[in-house]
């Protein structure tokens, strides 16, 4: 029981702590830069954990059950495309064109499903026949209905992208230190629960400025957005360098090692 309690409590705390890793920040950054509000922030940072924890779970759990052994320029790909998402999301940013998906893909204002469910309702019936069945929902769509699908897949494909590049290194020093494979999946997906809740309070706190300057000055949060683009480009491009080149993804002696 005490070693249960001590993987559990580590693989949360090291999730936790994973979250706050430089990329994971400035892709999350360029997010919550269209959001005014810390509710929205937040769910944000739940969805980008869970694709995370995703690819985490799937990709780490086949390394520790199987033995998959990742080729080394399958590795430096998956990490260097963590860099190409953060280029084209700071680009995205600096353009305008995430606002213009978000717009395209938002559902309106209006909240159809209690329209549809009055129109639907026949001469002696009551719209509100099932009031529990709908009351989640309704909730939902008033709580979270603005901000679109869009913004629902973005910060879930991209933590599972960002999953993708960190699964190899999770599962070898998880590996290094837990010999049992169920336990060592156990502590996976501990992981991952601790890097939901760490991305929810890093998104929180960062989107603190963001509904401050929303609410001051759109100047000030035009400013802040794209600041948060610039960051991602020259972040994303220092990553791409460094991966193509520095670990050798572009020449013909690429050298791996899983961070």
């Amino acid at each position: 029981m005490g070693s249960l309690i001590s993987i559990i409590a580590l693989g949360f705390f090291l999730g936790m702590r994973h979250a706050t890793d430089p990329d994971h920040v400035i892709a999350v950054t360029t997010i919550v830069a269209r959001h005014r509000t810390m509710k929205h922030a937040s769910l944000i940072g739940a969805l980008w954990g869970a694709g995370h924890t995703l690819t985490i779970v799937v990709v780490g759990g086949a390394i520790l059950l199987f033995g998959w052994v990742i080729p080394t320029r399958i590795g430096l790909s998956m990490e260097f495309s963590v860099a190409v998402m953060l280029i084209l999301l700071g680009i995205m940013n600096l353009t305008g064109l995430l606002q213009w998906i978000n717009g395209r893909f938002s559902q309106p204002g209006a909240q159809p499903h209690s329209h549809l469910h009055a129109d639907a309702a026949e001469p002696g019936e009551h719209a509100n026949d099932h009031p529990h069945e709908h009351a989640s929902i309704n909730w939902f769509d008033r709580h979270f209905g603005s901000i679109g699908v869009y913004q629902f897949v973005r910060p879930l494909v991209i933590g599972i992208v960002h999953g993708l590049a960190g699964s190899a290194a999770v599962a070898l020093l998880v590996l290094a230190t837990i010999r049992d494979p169920k336990w060592a999946f156990l502590y996976l997906v501990v992981f991952g629960i601790g890097t939901i809740a760490g991305m929810i309070v890093i998104t929180a706190a960062l989107g603190l400025p963001f509904v401050y300057a929303s609410k001051a000055s759109m100047r000030l949060n035009s400013v802040l957005r794209v600041s948060s683009g610039l960051l991602s480009l020259a972040f994303g491009l220092f990553l791409a360098y460094q991966i193509g080149f520095g670990g050798g993804l572009f020449t013909t002696h690429p050298t791996w090692t899983p961070h």
